[in-house]
């Protein structure tokens, strides 16, 4: 898995990219934002689960 970190300050170029890996998905792309990378990185460390996708983890969080 490669991780790709983007530094964007145009709030329209931000949805631009946004709007464009949305439609890699179904290749294997993944959006997550650093600051719920990192709090995935915590909750799995304390449940000492194996890794699960992003995706997931909000269809949990979500469903609580």
């Amino acid at each position: 898995m490669q991780i790709i970190t983007v530094s964007v300050e145009a709030e329209d170029v931000k949805n631009k990219i946004l709007w464009f890996l949305e439609h890699l998905k179904n290749e294997g792309v993944e959006i997550i934002s650093q600051e719920d990378a990192s709090d995935l990185r915590s909750l799995m460390a304390t449940r000492g689960e194996k890794s699960i996708s992003f995706s997931e983890y909000l269809q949990n969080e979500n469903s609580h």
